[in-house]
């Protein structure tokens, strides 16, 4: 369909910005690919329904044409999918990603990854003293970020360093 023939939901309860919205542009530009995998939903007014974001970018990008998929739901199943569609049910394991992915992938990728995913040695945590109180600073660029990342962090210290006592707390932004 027509990018122009889509209209913007003016009720959607999402929003992205700057540099996220860049790496979607450029994630379009870049995997156009994956449009297809993933259509614009919309209802059969054209209004969006899931994509919204998506939209936006193929604009920014000046994309011509995009793939929907014309959902003829009622309003109530409209409203439940718009929600349902933003929400992130799932939580990153942050042990798999440090392990297996490439932090810089991840990132060009559009994933805000924290920077305790280059968690010090041992020898660096610990410092020359067994028995020393050890101090390990993460900074957190917005109270998202933090918010998500704090128990995350705690799991990963206690998998890492089991029986090491860690206290984990947040100072201000």
């Amino acid at each position: 369909m027509k990018v122009s023939q889509i209209k913007a939901n003016p009720n959607n309860p999402r929003t992205i910005k700057d540099d996220k919205f860049k790496k979607l542009v450029q994630s379009i530009r870049e995997f156009p690919e994956m449009l297809e995998a993933r259509p614009i939903v919309v209802n059969p007014d054209m209004v969006v329904l899931g994509g919204n974001m998506r939209l936006k970018a193929l604009k920014e990008a000046q994309v011509k044409e995009a793939p929907v998929y014309v959902a003829t739901w009622d309003e109530i199943k409209q409203r439940e999918f718009i929600i349902k569609d933003n929400v992130g049910f799932g939580e990153w394991d942050w042990d798999e990603l440090a392990n297996t992915w490439n932090e810089m992938e991840l990132q060009d990728w559009g994933l805000d990854v924290p920077n305790f995913l280059e968690m010090p040695t041992d020898d660096e945590l610990i410092g020359e003293e067994k028995n020393k109180p050890a101090t390990m600073k993460i900074t957190f660029t917005s109270p998202e970020q933090l918010q998500s990342a704090e128990i995350d962090i705690q799991e990963l210290l206690d998998r890492k360093y089991q029986g090491a006592f860690f206290s984990v707390s947040a100072g201000e932004l």
